[in-house]
């Protein structure tokens, strides 16, 4: 792998630009793509054109999707190369990390060669439509209706807390077309281009003030029967594949702290315990203080590490199962104690909303604890999450 590496090295020392070092703070922190996309600067689009040239966008993809084809240690030289240099992912979305898998595994041939140079090339953004009004949790009870009409689905109902459905140029849904016999068996999993007739659009406002999420409706909508990924009436199981690796995913990104305010990306509670408390003979004087910091930096490097096994073994053949619940628990769980040990050390400082008396670091630390509190629930709320660490990883009875 040295030469590998050394090659690499060079690479980035020549084409990374110098105002993206040193700026990675999330999995989801970069270009998403998209039909209506704009690069935030000219270094990050001349970034992701000079990976795009050698298929380091999907660095593990096969080549003949325009991937990278990297085998498994080489593509953890190159993560350790970028995090070496604080450099951002060259693209991101859930087109990468959810639906190509996916497409990977259980597409068909010509579903590969349809979206995955898409994904690739960032020319498509992909949203999920899993979550419904009257089935978050209870997935298995959604509603959504799909109805074969000739060669084409005709489909009608709602979805909700669709992250980023405003953007989204396609979005991977689950719609049920029987509705005999055990609910799992009646769902099929379509894929749809967002700018269909039919389909519209409404962002949710939280009580962060931030609208990631959106409900998205249809309206006899229709889908071809070619955009089937499995077959008819077995999309549950191809959703709960994807929800796999959403879990990993979602864990990954709370444990590096979750989507940020610009104006914090580079906070640290250290450094913030420090500037409101100070520092006696060198140290923070609250001993308790000082081991809950500790503990909250441990905790997140034995996190990563543990993500990186699970990543490794993925790039190797194995799919992800139940352990993804445990990502995502455990990194919600670490996200939510942080910004929470953030407001504790500010004080009431670090609850103002808006006004001169507060700094910009103060309110936007305000919005992102309260936001923390959302992780309990996207992907799965925590306590499904605990039923199936119960029943599928140890195995203890229903």
């Amino acid at each position: 792998m040295e030469p590998f590496r050394a090659e690499l090295r060079a690479f980035l020392e020549e084409h990374a630009p110098h105002s993206l070092r040193g700026t990675a703070l999330s999995p989801f922190q970069g270009h998403w793509g998209g039909r209506k996309a704009e690069f935030e600067s000219d270094d990050q689009k001349r970034w992701f054109e000079v990976m795009l040239e050698r298929g380091l966008t999907a660095p593990t993809w096969p080549n003949k999707y325009g991937g990278g084809g990297l085998s498994m240690n080489e593509f953890r030289v190159f993560k350790e190369e970028l995090t070496r240099l604080g450099l951002p992912l060259p693209l991101v979305g859930f087109g990468l990390v959810m639906i190509g898998p996916i497409l990977l595994s259980a597409g068909s041939e010509a579903q590969k060669d349809e979206h995955l140079p898409k994904i690739v090339r960032g020319e498509i953004r992909w949203c999920q439509g899993y979550s419904e009004p009257n089935a978050g949790s209870d997935l298995a009870s959604l509603g959504t209706r799909a109805v074969v009409d000739g060669d084409e689905l005709v489909i009608n109902g709602q979805k909700i807390w669709t992250s980023h459905a405003n953007h989204a140029d396609w979005i991977f849904c689950l719609v049920r077309t029987r509705t005999e016999g055990k609910r799992q068996a009646g769902i099929t999993f379509v894929l749809m281009d967002m700018a269909t007739a039919g389909i519209s659009t409404r962002p949710i406002e939280l009580i962060s003030g931030a609208s990631p999420f959106c409900e998205v409706f249809f309206e006899d909508v229709r889908a071809p029967l070619s955009n089937v990924i499995g077959e008819m009436h077995d999309g549950w199981r191809v959703a709960k594949a994807l929800l796999a690796h959403e879990r990993g995913m979602v864990g990954e990104s709370v444990a590096a702290g979750g989507a940020r305010a610009p104006i914090l990306s580079t906070f640290n509670l250290r450094d913030y315990a420090i500037d409101k408390i100070g520092l006696t003979d060198g140290i923070l004087d609250d001993a308790l203080l000082r081991h809950k910091i500790i503990q909250s930096e441990m905790d997140q490097q034995l996190m990563r590490a543990t993500i990186r096994r699970a990543n490794d073994r993925m790039r190797v053949g194995h799919q992800p199962g139940p352990e993804s619940s445990i990502f995502k628990i455990v990194g919600t769980e670490l996200n939510m104690r942080r910004w929470q040990l953030a407001v504790q050390i500010g004080g009431l400082d670090s609850l103002g909303w808006e006004g001169d008396a507060y700094t910009d670091i103060e309110t936007a630390m305000t919005r992102q604890w309260l936001r923390s509190r959302g992780n309990s629930i996207e992907g799965g709320t925590s306590e499904v999450q605990r039923n199936i660490i119960a029943r599928h990883v140890l195995g203890l009875p229903k």
